[in-house]
């Protein structure tokens, strides 16, 4: 069980007044706030620890190729992965999708392939696909929700045909917060031969992760979500894909001799991590991923599975608001309308915001599912496990605030 005011006071910008207002963040599926530890460890690499790493002889490189090294054991252990030559370091779960496109999807699929997405992605998940479709000749083919926001895995199987050859789905939508059932979508495609690939970018923040389990190929997530720093994040990939793929970026760890007249290319998985990278935020979200272990994921999925029961109910009894998905089998992300155009969701935001309370407004990088569900914007208010039923009440009393201004 969690200590919820134990765990607050590992977050030191939740003790920050806005306008005179204490804080009561809801962007969560935006961005987490930092605990005490990642900020820690981002400073102690920075001020005393830091030096490229890989290849570097002196003790300071030595020491951040270690600490830098070791967080893909952590990643590893946290999603289950078999092994850590499976763990690609990232920037975050959009370089990790355009790398499997280009690096695998470009090399295998060729003209009148089909890959399937649903309407509730992520462009970062929709528009790598995409690409290939200006410049191969790929379809797309789009898998709707139902009416009450849930993405159904059969309706994903449904889809698939002979001319499918990959399947990429989101476990968790950014805007109506259903989980998918993933599991049945990889093991589904892997009887057809059709390659799997998960964001787990929201999903991975809130549920326990077996990549195993998942019978996926590839599975992307980011760093800043998960407590941990900007510009961090991984991908995981299958073993038996590596064969398949060719390097995305050229440069820095990837190469393992360069002549004039040819190039051999490092060993998974550092021939797909080029350049210098990201190497203190890497190590605040090993940080991150050891605070998340330490509180146990068990711990907060219970915890925040009672917090969304409460924040359904609260927000479901407000009479001018119109939520947008009604699923049952949903996280902890709530995105809503004003009935009536009332309020455009840019001035909710902005109004409530004067109360203390940080929502997001806007189309969440979702405009083909904004369009199906026949709205412009949104106001997404998303949890994290700092989040508190207090906060909850606090934004129904800031949305109230709203619609008496608004007259």
């Amino acid at each position: 069980m969690l200590d919820i005011e134990a765990v607050r006071k590992e977050f030191p910008i939740l003790n920050s007044k806005i306008r005179g207002e204490s804080l009561c963040y809801l962007d969560n599926g935006a961005s987490a706030q930092k605990p005490r530890c990642v900020i820690e460890a981002v400073t102690k690499g920075y001020e005393f620890e830091y030096a490229n790493v890989h290849r570097g002889l002196h003790y300071l490189s030595n020491i951040a190729t270690e600490k830098f090294e070791s967080v893909r054991e952590k990643i590893r252990r946290f999603i289950d992965a078999d092994n850590i030559e499976e763990v690609i370091f990232t920037s975050g779960s959009t370089e990790g999708l355009n790398l499997i496109a280009y690096a695998w999807a470009e090399k295998n699929l060729v003209e009148g392939d089909q890959i399937i997405l649903s309407i509730a992605e992520h462009h970062s998940n929709i528009i790598p696909w995409h690409f290939l479709r200006e410049r191969m000749g790929i379809q797309l083919k789009w898998v709707e929700t139902r009416e009450d926001g849930s993405l159904l895995a059969e309706d994903v199987i449904s889809a698939m045909n002979e001319k499918t050859k990959l399947v990429s789905i989101t476990q968790m939508s950014n805007v109506l917060g259903s989980v998918v059932d993933v599991k049945a979508i990889c093991s589904a495609a892997r009887d057809r031969n059709i390659i799997s690939v998960v964001d787990g970018s929201q999903a991975i923040v809130h549920l326990p992760v077996s990549v195993q389990d998942l019978g996926c190929d590839f599975y992307v997530f980011t760093g800043h979500k998960l407590y941990g720093p900007s510009a961090s994040g991984a991908l995981y990939v299958k073993r038996a894909r590596f064969e398949e793929m060719r390097p995305f970026l050229g440069g820095g760890s990837m190469i393992n001799h360069v002549g004039r007249e040819s190039v051999s290319y490092n060993i998974p998985p550092h021939k797909f991590e080029a350049g210098t990278p990201a190497i203190i935020p890497m190590i605040g979200l090993g940080a991150a991923i050891d605070f998340v272990e330490m509180l146990g994921r068990e711990n907060i999925l219970e915890y925040e599975s009672k917090l969304v029961e409460y924040t359904n109910i609260r927000l479901s009894e407000l009479d001018f608001l119109n939520l947008q998905g009604t699923s049952t089998d949903k996280g902890g992300i709530f995105s809503f309308i004003i009935q009536d155009n009332k309020l455009h969701p840019h001035d909710v935001a902005t109004i409530v915001d004067q109360k203390g309370v940080a929502v997001r407004a806007g189309h969440h990088c979702c405009q083909p599912l904004l369009d199906y569900l026949g709205v412009t914007a949104t106001c997404r208010a998303s949890l994290a496990m700092y989040n508190t039923e207090e906060d909850i009440e606090k934004l129904v009393d800031a949305l109230k605030f709203a619609i008496e201004l608004a007259g």
